[in-house]
């Protein structure tokens, strides 16, 4: 299989099936002397890890984290760093009764047209667990972008039609609510809502939006390896996303240029931005504001609810999802964002050093 590899410098390459004895990591490309833990990664996957409330799946995991190589006396050598995480509370016997048919919504159907077979317990490396690896990396890179004075922080905005008006956003509420909105009266009211699809046997979609602060201007190609462009694909990589905007992203569409453009000014020498409709970005280049980014998940495709489908014979039937799902996908799609925008922008960082003669000259002469 190709495609499980991420990143040019900064690379990463994520393994392992949902069911099978681990899902885990391995991390080319970070420099020697970053301080690193398992304490360090463990944060970051304790994030998304199952079972934290009413609105994640019942699956019972520690994730916990083993760094098996590239990290020595807790700083990083410069060599690959593997990271495995065990699979310990599957229930494959769950997947049993619709083994020979196509879930709605799920990627059983276009695996088999690829490949002619499919792990069907849990959706194999089409599962959502894969991004395990994909989190354990982002911690890595989030360490070293932290090194550099670059933050991230990534929320869930909005569930079903309950959105947090930008104006009343309080980023220390972020932690207070089990479904990581910025608001701690909008979560309630999301809360309620997803009680109500619990009810009714559906589920929620929602959008997650992250901000990167402390990104220098200049980072980014101006054709083909735009770091907007970039940071679209890798979120666009997530399984539950299905769109990605950079700043004003669609509501730009409907305005007028006067109204989407960013004046300049200049304070103390440095060039600044009077708005950031832009999102932090120009050209494909990072233009030193917060870049602000946004991911529309879609509502969880297991629900109990029952669905017209077909067998991989192609005869009609119908199907309800049991088992232990989330009714949500959201609250633990947060920090898979937020791991892979960071990745995207240590890789690009890195590239950037070999963008001036100037760069090249303060490192070597």
């Amino acid at each position: 299989m190709a495609g499980s590899s991420y990143g040019n410098l900064f690379r990463i390459t994520t393994w392992g099936e949902s069911h099978g004895a681990a899902v885990g990591v391995v991390i080319d490309g970070c420099p020697a002397g970053l301080p690193l833990s398992e304490a360090d990664v463990q944060h970051y996957l304790d994030r998304r890890k199952p079972g934290q409330s009413r609105f994640t799946t019942a699956r019972q995991e520690a994730d916990h984290a083993e760094i098996l190589s590239g990290v020595f006396n807790e700083k990083t050598t410069g060599t690959p760093i593997s990271i495995l995480v065990r699979n310990q509370d599957q229930r494959s016997r769950d997947y049993g009764k619709i083994k020979d048919c196509y879930r709605p919504g799920h990627a059983d159907y276009t695996f088999d047209a690829k490949y002619g077979f499919r792990d069907y317990r849990g959706g194999g490396r089409s599962s959502g667990r894969e991004t395990i690896g994909r989190v354990a990396a982002g911690a890595v890179a989030a360490k070293l972008l932290n090194h550099l004075g670059i933050t991230l922080t990534t929320y869930t905005r909005s569930i079903g039609n309950i959105c947090v008006p930008e104006t009343e956003y309080d980023f220390s509420c972020i932690s207070e609510n089990e479904l990581y909105m910025p608001n701690n009266i909008y979560a309630r009211k999301a809360s309620a809502y997803l009680e109500e699809c619990i009810k009714s046997r559906d589920s929620s979609g929602g959008i997650v939006e992250c901000r990167i602060t402390g990104v220098p201007a200049g980072i980014g190609e101006p054709v083909f390896d735009k770091l907007d462009a970039a940071l679209s694909g890798g979120i666009m990589s997530i399984g539950a996303v299905k769109g990605v905007e950079i700043g004003d992203g669609f509501i730009a569409a409907r305005n007028v240029g006067s109204e989407n453009n960013d004046p300049f000014y200049s304070d103390n020498n440095r060039i600044l931005k009077k708005t950031n409709h832009s999102g932090g970005t120009l050209g494909g280049i990072s233009d030193g504001d917060t870049i602000l980014l946004k991911a529309a998940v879609k509502p969880t495709p297991s629900i109990s609810r029952e669905q017209e489908t077909v067998t991989s014979a192609g005869v009609p039937t119908t199907i309800s999802i049991t088992g232990r799902h989330d009714p949500v996908i959201v609250p633990r799609a947060v920090v898979v964002v937020e791991a892979m925008a960071a990745l995207t922008i240590a890789d690009f960082l890195m590239i950037n050093m070999s963008a001036r003669l100037d760069s090249l000259e303060r490192f070597y002469l």
